[in-house]
């Protein structure tokens, strides 16, 4: 068997509420494998999300360890986290976060300039036609609905071609018809890319579709089906 590209050993994360420390999470042990899809599922509150950021190094955990391509994040400082994402990994948000100032093209092309690559804007604009949207290239976020303004953030999530994609509720703030269009592209970028995939979601369906489903309940695993 080969390594595999995640590996979560005793992780907890605590942070601090108005009562006193809140424990989020509480020993996690889990190894996600190359080219797996993997849904992490369970009530609100169970702690997937924090468990998404922990694995993306977009939070820190207060205790075990985090490996990413075999790399322990917990030992790089925010820069070296930045680039370490920005070269393996793409995050797609419930909300998003697509920059208002910058036109669909723009947004998509940020990770690539940001990395220096000289072809950002071409890779950018073949990104945007593959999640269909080439003829909304110039338009800004507010010029767009919900389901474009997703597909531009999958766009982005998908365009350094990262072996690792994180998906936090990406139909979250869509209805149903347009979730079920963005699930088909992510699922589609995935296989096209070959990344390893790890979406949080509440719809069943969804998480269906996935090689493996994992659940979380009060900070813990509660659960794993294949």
């Amino acid at each position: 068997m080969t390594d595999p590209i995640l590996t979560l050993a005793d992780v907890r994360l605590t942070l601090d509420g108005n009562a006193g420390p809140v424990e989020i999470l509480r020993g996690i042990d889990l190894d996600v494998a190359k080219g797996e899809t993997l849904g992490l599922v369970g009530p609100s509150g169970s702690g997937k999300s924090s468990l998404l950021m922990l694995m993306g190094g977009l939070e820190r955990a207060t205790g075990g360890h985090v490996r990413a391509l075999g790399q322990d994040l917990g030992t790089m400082n925010e820069d070296q986290l930045a680039r370490f994402r920005r070269g393996n990994m793409g995050v797609v948000f419930q909300s998003f976060h697509l920059i208002p100032t910058m036109t669909a093209l723009e947004n998509v092309a940020v990770p690539l300039e940001l990395a220096g690559a000289p072809d950002a804007f071409a890779r950018a604009e073949a990104e945007l036609d593959a999640v269909g949207l080439g003829p909304r290239a110039g338009h800004y976020p507010s010029q767009l609905s919900g389901g474009e303004q997703q597909r531009v953030a999958l766009a982005r999530a998908v365009v350094t071609r990262p072996a690792i994609l994180l998906a936090d509720e990406p139909t979250g703030n869509l209805d149903s018809a347009t979730g079920a269009q963005i699930m088909d592209l992510l699922f589609d970028l995935r296989e096209s890319h070959g990344a390893t995939l790890v979406m949080v979601t509440h719809a069943p369906e969804l998480a269906a579709r996935c090689d493996r489903i994992v659940g979380l309940a009060d900070g813990r695993i509660s659960g794993a089906a294949a």
